[in-house]
């Protein structure tokens, strides 16, 4: 299990090459026109993480599994794509499917890449696609309350109970503030969570700076950093050109070199995964032995069963117990057999929560 996040942005502010550069692939095409990406391109990568190479060293893994994480890289957003202009019907399509919103937000100045709104002002920008998003969610709520109207009427105590969600949230659309400002109840929890609705979903904005400003932004990208902190979201600095020379080198050595030649410790790669997994709130767990060394995600809260289905759903149907070892007893112990003689082999049951790396052996039966 990882997580879908969809790569959104006014055209020209780096997307593509961001996509292209975080998958290594060539999938997405960048060139300087709006609209080169019409089709949403999906590029899977796998999650790093230390953790997983030490306990497979440990373990003498033949082979190592990194849990994968799902970019959709969408079609440049406009002014007027809730109304359907440029490709604005398609965008929404596709960003409904996400778990997430990455919105690329250009923090560079490049007298040689043209943008859509004939200046660099990332605040503008994202405050462009917010307010789409917005229109977008009205639109589609607007729709539900005739429908819901005559049903309540009826007698009907469910659409009664949508429709006083579906008002509320309208209310705190129309007041200009997306939907994830708004106060749901636990019980509530999954019908809003069935309007799909685009301002709903969490935000990391990644700011997309020229190479000099990749280690520690600029003036722009402090401004985006300010907005964020203020909506309660998340925001990261890379340079998508220094990300793209980093997917063409081939050893991890080169990497790193080259990394340290420009003052910076990881790519933004990494950043990007890690703000991504504090966003949605997933943990890592993980599974090792003799042929394969494994990682996988879960939500944070998630019980023992239900890290067992990840892996597969027999697992949590028959779950017994979880036998459990955390990953810094692995490490410095040297493995689950002196974690067995010292006593740091724990036997979980039904009701236990999931520890970010904690190392599982599941025992089942169906």
């Amino acid at each position: 299990m990882g997580f879908k996040c969809g790569i959104v942005g006014l055209p020209n502010v780096g997307k593509s090459t961001l996509f292209n550069a975080l998958t290594a692939t060539a999938a997405a095409e960048a060139a300087n026109f709006p609209f080169c990406t019409i089709e949403p391109n999906v590029g899977r990568v796998g999650v790093p993480d230390p953790r997983l190479d030490k306990i497979a060293e440990i373990g003498g893994s033949k082979q190592i599994i990194p849990t994968q994480l799902e970019f959709v890289d969408i079609a440049g957003l406009v002014r007027g794509a809730s109304k359907g202009e440029g490709l604005g019907n398609q965008f929404l399509a596709n960003i409904r499917e996400t778990d997430a919103i990455i919105k690329v937000v250009r923090c560079f100045e490049d007298e040689n890449v043209t943008h859509v709104e004939g200046g660099v002002d990332p605040i503008r920008d994202a405050e462009t696609i917010e307010t789409e998003l917005m229109l977008a969610d009205m639109e589609s709520l607007e729709k539900r309350v005739t429908s819901l109207t005559k049903k309540a009427r009826g007698g009907d105590k469910v659409a009664k109970t949508q429709l006083e969600l579906v008002e509320r949230t309208l209310k705190v659309l129309e007041d200009g503030k997306p939907a994830r400002t708004v106060e749901v109840s636990e019980d509530e929890r999954k019908a809003f969570e069935m309007l799909q609705l685009l301002t709903s979903k969490p935000i990391l904005y990644v700011c997309n700076v020229d190479e000099d400003s990749a280690a520690t932004g600029n003036a722009l990208s402090d401004k985006v950093a300010e907005m964020a902190a203020a909506q309660g979201a998340r925001s990261v600095v890379i340079s998508a050109k220094i990300e793209e020379e980093v997917s063409q080198l081939d050893s991890d050595e080169e990497k790193r070199e080259f990394l340290e030649t420009l003052g910076l410790e990881e790519t933004g790669l990494a950043r990007v995964i890690r703000e991504g997994y504090a966003l949605l709130g997933l943990i890592t767990f993980f599974t090792v032995g003799p042929k394969e060394a494994r990682a996988w995600t879960v939500h944070k809260n998630a019980k023992a069963p239900q890290a067992a289905g990840v892996i597969h759903t027999d697992f949590e149907r028959g779950f017994i117990k979880a036998e459990t070892i955390a990953y810094d007893d692995f490490v410095a112990l040297g493995g689950e057999h002196a974690c067995k003689e010292a006593g740091k082999m724990r036997q979980e049951g039904r009701d236990y929560l999931v520890k970010d790396g904690d190392i599982f052996t599941f025992r089942f039966n169906v």
